[in-house]
């Protein structure tokens, strides 16, 4: 003889009120009363998931006030250039951790006169209060073939504060 399970309500043998499965889900319990290892398995699994579900407690992720600022913030390498093609360059540094608000950027002051850097890219970071140091890598992108760039660099804060040092004007040609 087998029963099935799957409703609301006390099943023979069972103290305690079940979940309501769709027909499709019913698990049948073999003659002697007991329920097969998939029906035990399925119960387990609602059961914990349902558990976790009512008694989580949704927490806030939490934002660190900014840390403290370096006394001295230098360019320890670089700048340099990663990679060039026609039309794009990647600019890498590496500065002491500049501290300040974890969010960071990267910004690459460019264009084609020394004298006049009138373009900016800039990439976001986020910086590692674990870490000594911090690379940053910024792509600049819609540049001329064959063209000779000059560049600087520089680290700023979320808000765009500079975080008050500047590279040596560096330059690059692009493919």
């Amino acid at each position: 003889m087998r029963t099935r399970y799957g409703r609301m309500g006390l099943a023979s043998g069972l103290h305690a009120p079940f979940v309501v499965l769709p027909r499709e889900f019913e698990f049948e319990c073999d003659s002697a009363g007991g329920l097969s290892m998939n029906g035990l398995f399925l119960i387990l699994v609602i059961a914990v998931t349902a558990g976790s579900l009512l008694f989580s407690r949704s927490t806030a992720a939490q934002v660190l006030p900014p840390a403290e600022r370096a006394t001295s913030i230098k360019i320890t390498e670089g700048p340099e250039l990663e990679s060039a093609k026609d039309d794009s360059a990647i600019i890498r540094w590496t500065s002491n951790n500049p501290g300040g608000t974890d969010d960071h950027f990267g910004v690459v002051h460019y264009g084609t006169d020394p004298k006049n850097l009138s373009e900016t890219a800039k990439s976001p970071i986020r910086l590692n209060r674990g870490h000594s140091d911090t690379i940053f890598r910024v792509r600049v992108d819609g540049l001329k073939s064959k063209t000779t760039y000059y560049y600087a660099v520089e680290s700023a804060n979320a808000d765009g504060t500079s975080d008050g040092v500047t590279s040596k004007v560096k330059t690059f040609m692009t493919k």
